[in-house]
């Protein structure tokens, strides 16, 4: 009971710390934060990583309207506005586009389930190790022929000595 109610004064903590630097953010975004946000409509890399005209444009525009005071959000809806929602570099969490922030975990889940399947059936179906020296041969094989495992010793002695 005393670890549940220390893990939610934890997080409570950590919600109280972290919430005012996202209004901050989104009242006074800067043009890092946008470039990193942002795509490139033409080389479809982030603003931060392009160098094409359309990406420099992209920048003065941005910083223009950081300058006049808008907000993060006014800053992508306009951008979205002029170049459609692919201007984004993460989807909307919204509709449809949950789809694309659910199905890699969705996937790590089913390739886990699929890996654990496996490995069971795997695990079952080897057979039971023998014991050495039991069966025909001391490596589960067939026995060495009586020659040739005099041979073999003779060879191993002389090695030995």
């Amino acid at each position: 009971m005393t670890r549940a109610l220390a893990l939610v004064v934890a997080a409570l903590a950590v919600l109280a710390v972290a919430a005012p630097a996202a209004p901050a953010s989104e009242q006074s975004p800067t043009l890092a934060e946008l470039e990193r946000e942002l795509v490139c409509p033409t080389c479809e890399t982030t603003l931060a990583m392009s160098n094409s005209p359309i990406a420099d444009r992209m920048r003065a525009d941005i910083r223009e309207r950081i300058e006049a005071g808008q907000t993060k959000s006014e800053i992508k809806a306009a951008m979205v506005e002029q170049f459609g929602e692919a201007v984004l570099a993460a989807p909307p969490r919204s509709g449809f586009n949950w789809l694309a922030w659910l199905l890699p975990f969705g996937g790590l889940a089913g390739a886990a389930v699929v890996v654990t399947l496996l490995a069971r059936r795997w695990l079952r179906s080897r057979p039971a190790p023998a014991a050495a020296g039991s069966g025909p041969g001391a490596n589960g094989g067939p026995p060495l022929d009586p020659v040739l495992e005099r041979r073999v010793d003779e060879e191993l002695a002389r090695f030995d000595a």
